[in-house]
C-alpha cells in the first residue's frame, strides 16, 4: 500500500469517527489516489488534481468542481503532516452553485462591526442600536440571521433569558437559552427601543428606523457596507454589495469556536455534539459536523485529538 493510500485510510477513519459517513467522497478519493499511483506521484499538487478532476467527459462543470473540492479537503488535511502537499486554490474549476467558504470572525472583527453599527446614520438613534444588537445577538447565540429577524417580543423572555425560535428551517421550533450578559444587552435594547420608537407598527423585537420589522435585505446590505468600512469586504462597482463575509458567517463562527474550545480543553466532542446540534437547530447531527469539514484548522484539531486516543478509544 502506498503512503498516499495509507494517508487516505487515516483521513477517512478520522472523519468517520467524527460522525460523517463520507461514502461517496471516500470512493472518489480512492480513485484519485489510484490515479496518482499510476502516475508515480508521491504527493498532491494542483496540476495533478485538476487533470484528474476533469477526466470525466459529458458532465457538467459543477461535477468537475465538486471532484476537485473533495480533493482540496483531503489535501488541506494532508498538508499538516506532509508539507510537499499543495492545496489546490479555490476557483480553479468554478461552479455556479458552489457553497462559499465561511468567514470565521475574530473577536476584534465582531467588536469593530458593533462599533461601526453604533456610527450608522440615524434620525432617531434607533438604527445603530438595532444593528449593534443584531450583531451581538448573532455572535452570542449562533442564531440564523432570519431567525433573529423573525423574533417577536413574545419570543424574547427577558425574565428567564430564553428565546423561542418558531417554525424556522425544516419547520422546527426550539428554545435557546442566553447568558446573563446577552440578556442584559437585550433588556437594554428593548427599553431604549421603546423610548426611541413608542409607536412602532410591529410586534418584532428588532425594529427598523421606521418602526417596522428589520428586513432581511436591508440587514444584508447594511452589514455588507459595515464590513467594507472596517476593511473585511470589497464592494462591487456601482451599488452592488459584492462578495465577502456574510451575516450567516457569524453563526459559523459561533459553532466553530465552540468546537475549537472543546478540542483544546480535551473534552469529549462526540458526546457534546448532539447538544450543540440541537442548540443550533440542525435536523441531524451530521449537519453540525460540516463545520469540522469546512474549517481545515478544526479538522486538524480533531485529527490530533483522535490520534491521542488509545486504539480501543476510537469508534
Amino acid at each position: 500500500m502506498s503512503a498516499l493510500h495509507q494517508a487516505l485510510t487515516e483521513y477517512v477513519s478520522t472523519v468517520r469517527a467524527l460522525g460523517t459517513q463520507l461514502r461517496e467522497p471516500a470512493q472518489i478519493l480512492r480513485q484519485f489516489v489510484n490515479f496518482l499511483d499510476r502516475e508515480g506521484a508521491a504527493f498532491i499538487n494542483s496540476d495533478r488534481a485538476v487533470r484528474w478532476a476533469t477526466q470525466p467527459v459529458g458532465v457538467q462543470p459543477s461535477t468537475w468542481a465538486r471532484r476537485l473540492s473533495i480533493v482540496r479537503r483531503f489535501a488541506s488535511w494532508l498538508h499538516a503532516t506532509d508539507p510537499r502537499t499543495v492545496i489546490p486554490p479555490r476557483g480553479l474549476l468554478p461552479a455556479r452553485h458552489r457553497r462559499p467558504p465561511p468567514h470565521i470572525f475574530s473577536d476584534r472583527e465582531i467588536g469593530d462591526l458593533m462599533v461601526e453599527a453604533g456610527r450608522l446614520h440615524s434620525r432617531t438613534g434607533l438604527r445603530p442600536l438595532t444593528y449593534a444588537t443584531l450583531i451581538g445577538l448573532l455572535a452570542a447565540t449562533g442564531l440564523r440571521p432570519g431567525e433573529a429577524l423573525a423574533l417577536d417580543d413574545q419570543d424574547v423572555d427577558l425574565q428567564s433569558g430564553i428565546l423561542t425560535v418558531r417554525e424556522t428551517k425544516f419547520g422546527k421550533s426550539r428554545f435557546v437559552p442566553v447568558e446573563e450578559s446577552t440578556l442584559a444587552a437585550l433588556s437594554h435594547y428593548a427599553k431604549e427601543r421603546d423610548d426611541l420608537c413608542p409607536c412602532r407598527r410591529t410586534e418584532a423585537f428588532l425594529v427598523s428606523e421606521r418602526g417596522t420589522r428589520l428586513g432581511k435585505h436591508a440587514a444584508r446590505c447594511t452589514f455588507a457596507k459595515m464590513s467594507h468600512t472596517i476593511g473585511i469586504r470589497s464592494l462591487a462597482p456601482g451599488q452592488r454589495i459584492g462578495r465577502g463575509p456574510r451575516l450567516q458567517d457569524i453563526r459559523h463562527t459561533f459553532a466553530t469556536r465552540r468546537l475549537v474550545e472543546w478540542y483544546r480543553a480535551g473534552l469529549d466532542v462526540e458526546r457534546l455534539m448532539p447538544g450543540l446540534s440541537t442548540y443550533l437547530g440542525h435536523r441531524q447531527v451530521h449537519c453540525t459536523y460540516w463545520y469540522i469539514q469546512a474549517i481545515p484548522e478544526l479538522l486538524q484539531l480533531a485529527t490530533e485529538r483522535l490520534s491521542a486516543l488509545p486504539p480501543g478509544g476510537r469508534s
